[in-house]
């Protein structure tokens, strides 16, 4: 019988709104099991309350961060939203992650505040528990967890599709990518816009540049980039397949689009060589290496919900046997 949580739902909130309604499209049913993961401020404070409404007793770990907070804000917002859900008995707040949590771990997630899952922490799981990425499988970065570790114990790391329709995060990137040109001042509307982009991420940011008015044309690399009058050229560069764009990339960019500014979407590129060619930079704080350069809560609650279920719905595919499938919610990577 399928688990349905929408009888839960005691108020109205925008945030319950959209994670009941996402819990019941993926049929997430967590009942039984225990998961670990972070408690968050904002809108990534969903991720425990996600996997308690869908049945889960929940471990979330809280810490003191310099941009989101402390480990007392992160404690009382998730914990707050869990009681307005009315699963606040579901959530046990920790202020460390230790042997014992990790023992008795159904699924462990790839959280901001767990990173990086390191080899200690692998050889703590029981050997049926998952580790739940909340992106897919090809943005695995190597800094995060320790993928020879888990390998070695047979622990299966589950990637969610973002693409399936249930899931749909990523029909937000084009609005993204929008969002953050929009920051800087951009008037996208009329502009011509250069996509230089390597990964499934493309087809997404030519259409949602598009609908927001511009003329948009895509590129695999910098090399290939079409010389024009561009306003603005989009990096969208897979970190794992490419190094920092330098003074070389910068000196071709020059010459294919010397007016334009460069956002930096995702990839990475070496800001002083991008400035000494005489480029202004979107966003205007430098991203963490393989980082985005704005994340997808800058348009709300939304992706951030999808994200966070799809991926605990990933992690129970993969746990309850579930074969992996490039169509499916569900990559085994």
């Amino acid at each position: 019988m399928q688990h349905r949580v929408s009888s839960f739902h005691p108020v109205q909130h925008p945030m319950l709104e959209s994670i009941i309604t996402r819990v019941d499209a993926l049929g997430l049913d967590l009942r039984g099991l225990h998961v670990v993961t972070e408690a968050a401020t904002g809108d990534y404070a969903c991720t425990a309350v996600i996997a308690a409404l869908a049945g889960a007793r929940v471990t979330a770990f809280a810490r003191d961060t310099r941009r989101h907070g402390t480990a007392r804000d992160a404690a009382m917002q998730t914990l707050g939203l869990a009681e307005v859900a009315g699963v606040g008995d579901r959530v046990t707040m920790v202020d460390a992650v230790t042997p014992a949590h990790l023992a008795d771990c159904d699924i462990l997630t790839n959280s901001g505040h767990l990173r990086p899952i390191t080899a200690g922490m692998i050889a703590a799981l029981p050997d049926h528990a998952v580790i739940a990425l909340m992106f897919e499988g090809w943005e695995f970065r190597g800094e995060d967890l320790d993928l020879a570790a888990a390998r070695a114990r047979g622990i299966r790391i589950a990637a969610v599709n973002e693409r399936h329709h249930d899931v749909g995060v990523f029909p937000f990137l084009g609005p993204l990518c929008v969002r953050l040109l929009q920051d800087r001042g951009f008037q996208v509307p009329g502009s011509r816009v250069a996509v230089v982009c390597d990964n499934p991420f493309a087809p997404f940011l030519q259409d949602g540049l598009t609908i927001a008015g511009a003329e948009v044309e895509l590129a695999p690399g910098v090399a290939a980039l079409r010389p024009n009058d561009w306003d603005a050229v989009v990096i969208s560069l897979n970190p794992a397949e490419n190094p920092p764009l330098n003074a070389a990339d910068f000196a071709a960019l020059k010459r294919a689009a010397p007016q334009a500014i460069i956002a930096q979407f995702w990839g990475d590129i070496e800001r002083p060589a991008a400035r000494a060619a005489g480029f202004d930079l979107v966003p205007a704080s430098e991203p963490a290496p393989g980082h985005m350069g704005i994340l997808l809560n800058a348009l709300g609650h939304e992706p951030i919900v999808r994200l966070q279920t799809g991926g605990l719905r990933a992690a129970e595919l993969i746990y309850r046997g579930a074969a992996s499938s490039s169509e499916g919610v569900a990559h085994l990577i």
